[in-house]
């Protein structure tokens, strides 16, 4: 790879050590040369753990600043030593450079080095030329939109954003507009009609996943609005949304900000938004009939997920500690629901459910996974013509797949859901852009097989790897609770407050002495329940852009002669 051209070269001062400071389009970097130069007389040096040679991508320099004597910014009114001579007062110029540097466990700081300067024409001219190569970085945000909830997770949204975001925005010239939400789908009902898009370069979410997901669905309503898409319609093709979205972890699992950065860290996303990172996701948007009901980023789940969001809904006041308790309940109450879970699978090379490919920044599978094939489309059409029953039994691999039987979960997820309890999630290969969705199915076990599967989501076991449990790559599924089955498809749902009454301790009617009570469960999307239990499913790849680049399996820099992937 041919390198680019030197932009500066010049000998400048860091602490007590002369260095070589180059810059071209591509990389800062310093090299010390003379260790043992003593240092002008006067200068007092910030301290900076660096030593040696170091470099630094542009794309990754946050900002440049001309530093202040430390005269006029320190021991303000205190007295002071009269320096002996004129030279012992001399303050060479300096500039200080921050930066992204990398932490462990994928956590990313704002680091800054200083350097001195012989003139201060020099020190300009090193001022000058950085920011030119940041104003060519033409991807990163300038204005931002930021919602805060400040009720999420331990209601920490706003004091987090305010100490530990605003000072990094700012730093980075990057002015935003600022507003807390005072109710729920405050901030959805807000992009939906009010909020001028136009004059943001993206939009920034602090709190946790039930934030981030109505900030999804505000963007892509309005998305589809302005294009003219129904998005009542399950056979529409949905208009991916241009403005990228910011999440700012401040919720209790954060399971999406884990699963796209690797860490629920503010100070991480705060950095990745400002060197402008874009990650695509995918999105499933969730049909009863031809009724939109919502959107599901991470977790669609039916059974024991559906249960525990019922009981923890009535259990808020406990904050995050309400998912534990709400979890040993609905795990010992050990409820099966029967249906019929219908699904395309993927026929085209995009990998397995159980292949061990993770996805990571640069994933090849996401690259090159395509649009649904046109033979699956007219399969798809074909099966709205003749029912799904006559399609069913065909045996062709492009076809319907159909299952029936007692479940005591049944799972989509479009991402890993990886979070801190879970580090692999639910699917560990389940890919962030690849156009598809993972159905994991759990079949009736006992509670200790269950409990075994359960135990591998916080271990290296491979969770899978069980007989009650199925995994398939779909791109799209439907499911069909037996009691409207029976109902010859009239949907006699009660209402979700009266099912949620007796979701635990409920004797079943039909067979008092089981525990399969109730007859079904509910849906849980994203952490918020669904009127109907009856649903279509499909996935929409690419729908959104997140500022992030996907979990890292190693720095992207490591000498000056690399190239940035962002």
């Amino acid at each position: 790879m041919e390198k680019p051209p030197r932009l500066l070269l010049s000998r400048l001062w860091l602490q007590n050590r002369v260095y070589d400071v180059t810059l071209n389009s591509v990389v800062f970097a310093w090299k010390e040369t003379e260790p043992n130069k003593k240092r002008p007389p006067g200068s007092n040096w910030n301290t900076c753990k660096a030593a040696g040679s170091h470099s630094v991508p542009v794309c990754e320099i946050v900002t440049v600043q001309e530093t202040a004597e430390e005269g006029q910014k320190k021991n303000v009114g205190k007295w002071h030593r009269v320096p002996r001579s004129p030279e012992e007062s001399y303050q060479p110029p300096a500039f200080t450079v921050f930066y992204v540097d990398r932490s462990r466990l994928h956590r990313w700081r704002c680091r800054s080095v200083t350097f001195h300067c012989p003139d201060w024409g020099l020190c300009q001219q090193w001022i000058q030329t950085i920011e030119e190569q940041l104003f060519l970085l033409t991807y990163r945000p300038k204005r931002l939109l930021v919602y805060i909830n400040p009720f999420g997770g331990k209601q920490q949204g706003k004091r987090i954003y305010d100490q530990k975001v605003a000072p990094i925005f700012s730093r980075a010239s990057i002015f935003t507009d600022v507003i807390v939400t005072e109710r729920a789908n405050h901030a959805r009902d807000h992009l939906k009609t009010d909020a001028d898009l136009k004059k943001y370069d993206g939009v920034v979410c602090v709190g946790g996943d039930g934030m981030f997901s109505e900030i999804v669905h505000g963007l892509i309503s309005r998305t589809q609005c302005d294009s003219g898409v129904d998005q009542n319609c399950p056979e529409e093709t949905l208009v991916p949304c241009d403005i990228r979205i910011g999440i700012i972890p401040a919720g209790s699992t954060d399971c999406i900000c884990y699963a796209t950065v690797g860490a629920n860290d503010p100070v991480t996303s705060a950095l990745h938004i400002i060197v402008g990172d874009s990650q695509p996701i995918d999105v499933c948007s969730v049909h009863h009939n031809n009724t939109f009901l919502r959107y599901s980023v991470s977790l669609l789940g039916y059974g024991f997920y559906g249960d525990l969001l019922i009981d923890s809904e009535r259990k808020r006041w406990m904050g995050p500690t309400r998912y534990d308790i709400s979890g040993a309940k609905t795990f010992l109450s050990h409820h099966y629901y029967e249906g019929t879970v219908s699904f395309l699978p993927v026929t085209d090379n995009v990998g397995s459910p159980r292949d061990k490919f993770r996805c990571r920044s640069g994933c090849h599978v996401c690259q090159h996974s395509g649009h649904i094939p046109l033979e699956e489309k007219q399969i798809c059409e074909q099966e709205e013509e003749e029912g799904e029953d006559s399609v069913s039994e065909i045996g062709h691999k492009d076809v319907w797949r159909v299952i029936r039987g007692k479940f005591l979960a049944i799972n989509a997820v479009s991402m890993s859901c990886a979070c801190p309890r879970s580090p692999k999630g639910l699917s560990p290969a389940a890919h962030l852009s690849d156009g598809t969705t993972d159905l994991i199915l759990v079949h009736k076990c006992s509670r200790v097989n269950f409990l075994r599967h359960l135990l591998r989501h916080t271990n290296k076991k491979d969770q899978f790897d069980h007989s009650f449990v199925e995994v398939h790559r779909v791109r799209r599924f439907r499911f069909m609770p037996k009691h409207q089955e029976v109902d010859s498809g009239v949907d006699s749902e009660p209402d979700l407050r009266e099912r949620g009454k007796g979701l635990f301790g409920q004797i079943c009617r039909d067979h008092p002495a089981c525990d399969c009570a109730p007859a079904h469960s509910t849906w849980s999307c994203d952490g918020e329940t669904l009127p109907h239990t009856a649903i279509q499913v499909s996935a929409h790849r690419q729908l959104i852009k997140l500022f992030a680049r996907g979990i890292e399996e190693q720095p992207v820099f490591e000498d000056s002669t690399g190239a940035c992937s962002a």
